[in-house]
């Protein structure tokens, strides 16, 4: 596997609280990989050191060979984020911040996205205005418009009605086929089955599992295998 995505014995601790404990695990160049554990599993952290946005109290992460905490906007510019709240400006309409996103990345794929996640309808609304639903279209192309070659996407068919939902994963397949290394957390595990090349359980902060969903669900259902590798409780 080309490794686009390295994160080795990572720790991140607040105060008394150790959110990541020793976490490894690896993302490859063309591939779909599903971060999957309950709330307060370290998803969301270890998430934000790959992305720079928070330092490792321990152990390293690597994206593209370059430690994320550290990197030049050139390396940036190769690395598509998505965040769990969206993060994106709330007074300008989608159409516009597309607009000014596709200018700095000097790139034509805007039009592509807007109509392939649907936006046009809501296109001169401002994003504050928007539903979850929309907002997630909006962010996710704000993600992909610059031609990532990591993308991390946090929930990104959060609050989609099930034809938006496939079509974001027909998108996300062919992004994957392009040779982009895509990092999905989600809550979803029909999401992570039809989705993932490989899947990545965190449970209080440690890997419980990294492999195919089918060999972690080792001929029965990924749900099932979650649930018993995380001592987690159905509906909860």
């Amino acid at each position: 596997m080309d490794r686009a995505v390295v994160v080795e014995d990572l720790r991140r601790v607040f105060g008394d609280t150790i959110a990541v404990d020793g976490a490894s695990w690896a993302a490859g160049t063309g591939e779909i990989t599903c971060v999957l554990g309950p709330n307060g599993a370290g998803k969301t952290t270890t998430i934000e050191c790959l992305e720079g946005l928070q330092q490792p109290d321990g152990g390293r992460c690597r994206v593209l060979g370059t430690d994320p905490w550290q990197a030049s906007a050139d390396h940036r510019a190769r690395v598509g984020v998505m965040l769990q709240d969206g993060g994106l400006p709330q007074s300008v309409p989608a159409s516009r911040l597309l607009a000014h996103l596709g200018r700095l990345y000097r790139t034509h794929r805007g039009p592509e996205l807007v109509e392939r996640l649907d936006i046009t309808p809501f296109a001169r609304t401002p994003v504050r205005r928007l539903s979850g639903g929309q907002r997630q279209r909006v962010a996710l192309a704000a993600a992909l418009l610059g031609d990532p070659e990591v993308a991390f996407l946090d929930e990104p068919t959060a609050g989609l009605d099930p034809h938006a939902r496939l079509a974001v994963w027909d998108l996300l397949r062919e992004r994957r086929d392009e040779g982009v290394a895509l990092v999905v957390t989600t809550h979803g595990f029909e999401e992570a089955e039809r989705l993932a090349d490989r899947v990545v359980i965190l449970d209080r902060g440690r890997v419980v599992a990294d492999d195919t969903p089918a060999a972690i669900a080792a001929g029965g259902r990924l749900e099932d295998a979650y649930f018993a590798l995380t001592g987690g409780l159905r509906g909860s």
